[in-house]
C-alpha cells in the first residue's frame, strides 16, 4: 500500500527539557507516538488530576498575548505552543501525545530547530488511515486595525507573510513560499523569536519574558543594533520567525490547510482570528482526504464523521 498521504506518528518517544521563555521556569516534555485520529494532545502531568488533556485545536486557544496559550489562562493551560506545533505540522506529524510537567513549552533556542532535529532523529511511522486536509474554497479575510489576514484558494500549502516595524533595523519584510517539510527545515525552522530591549522592563512587570535571554531570543538594542554576539541567522530572520509562528498557529486547524495564507502585520491574535473565521464558515472550506483536487471526499460526509474537530460550535 502506498502510504503517501496517510497519517503519521513518531517512531519513538522524544524527551526534551528547557526553560519557559515567559515563565522562566524549567520544564520537561515528552513526545509520544499516538494512534490514528488522535491529533496532538497536551497532557499536564503536574496538576491535581493524574493527567489533564488539552487538544491542540483552535477552540482550545485561551490567550494570544505574545504567545499562543491552550486551555484556561486563569487555570490549567499550556503556553507558547507555536514553535512545537509548527515543527509537528510542517513535518507531517499528525498524531502525538505531548506530556509536559509545567505550564509552558520550553523555548529551547527560540526557534523550532531543536524540535525538527528531534523529530528527524526518531523518524515517522505511517499509519493506515488517510490524512484529512482542509481545502480553502473562497477568500476569507479578517482585519484588526492596520493588520489583516486572509485565506485564499491555492493548489498547495502556501504562506505570504509581511511585517512592517518602525524600527529601521527591521522595516518592511516579506516571506512568500509554498510550504513543505524541506522549506520549513531550511528556511524557517532556525528563525528565532525577537524583541526590543526597550520593552524588557514592561514585559517583566507584566510577567512575560522572565526566561528570555540571548540564548533564546534575538534582542534589538536601544541604538537599533543586534545585541546577540552571533548576529542574525538570516538577514530577514524577523519575518521568517513570524511565518514560523503562523505555521504553528494555523496547525491548530487540526489538519493541513490547502490554500494560501496571507497576512500583514500579523501575530498570534490575528492568526487565531483568521483560523476561527475560516472554520466558522462551512461554505469557505471542505474537508478532503487527498491534496489532489480530483480525489476528495464529500465535505458533508467528513464533517459529520469528524464533527468534534471541525464543527463551528467548538471553535
Amino acid at each position: 500500500m502506498n502510504l503517501l498521504g496517510y497519517q503519521a506518528t513518531l517512531s519513538n518517544r522524544i524527551d526534551l527539557s528547557g526553560v519557559g521563555v515567559h515563565s522562566g521556569v524549567p520544564v520537561s516534555i515528552s513526545l509520544l507516538p499516538a494512534d490514528p485520529n488522535t491529533g496532538v494532545i497536551f497532557q499536564r502531568l503536574d496538576v491535581d488530576q493524574n493527567e489533564f488533556d488539552i487538544p491542540a485545536i483552535v477552540r482550545s486557544v485561551g490567550a494570544t498575548d505574545l504567545c499562543t496559550v491552550l486551555g484556561d489562562p486563569a487555570g490549567t493551560n499550556v503556553a507558547t505552543v507555536e514553535h512545537l506545533m509548527a515543527a509537528l505540522r510542517a513535518l507531517d506529524v499528525d498524531n502525538v501525545i505531548v506530556e509536559i510537567d509545567g505550564a509552558e513549552v520550553p523555548v529551547m533556542d527560540g526557534s523550532s530547530e531543536v524540535f525538527v532535529d528531534a523529530i528527524d532523529q526518531v523518524g515517522l511511522t505511517r499509519q493506515a488511515v488517510r490524512r484529512r486536509y482542509i481545502r480553502v474554497l473562497k477568500p476569507v479575510r479578517v482585519d484588526m486595525g492596520a493588520s489583516w489576514g486572509e485565506f485564499v484558494p491555492y493548489e498547495g500549502i502556501r504562506y505570504e507573510v509581511e511585517i512592517d516595524f518602525e524600527s529601521d533595523l527591521i522595516g518592511r519584510q516579506k516571506f512568500a513560499s509554498d510550504m513543505t517539510a524541506d522549506v520549513f527545515r531550511t528556511q524557517l525552522s532556525r528563525a528565532r523569536t525577537f524583541g526590543f530591549m526597550k520593552d524588557v522592563e514592561r514585559l517583566w512587570a507584566a510577567g512575560y519574558a522572565l526566561g528570555s535571554s540571548l540564548d533564546n531570543s534575538v534582542v534589538i538594542g536601544d541604538d537599533n543594533n543586534i545585541i546577540n554576539p552571533e548576529g542574525l541567522r538570516f538577514t530577514d530572520e524577523f519575518v521568517r520567525h513570524k511565518t514560523l509562528d503562523a505555521v504553528g498557529d494555523l496547525a491548530l486547524a487540526g489538519a493541513p490547510i490547502l490554500g494560501c495564507f496571507k497576512s500583514y502585520r500579523g501575530g498570534h491574535k490575528l492568526n487565531a482570528l483568521a483560523l476561527r473565521t475560516l472554520l466558522s464558515d462551512e461554505s469557505a472550506y471542505e474537508v478532503v482526504e487527498s491534496p489532489a483536487k480530483r480525489e476528495h471526499t464529500a465535505h458533508a460526509e467528513l464533517v459529520a464523521v469528524h464533527a468534534p474537530m471541525f464543527s463551528a460550535e467548538k471553535l
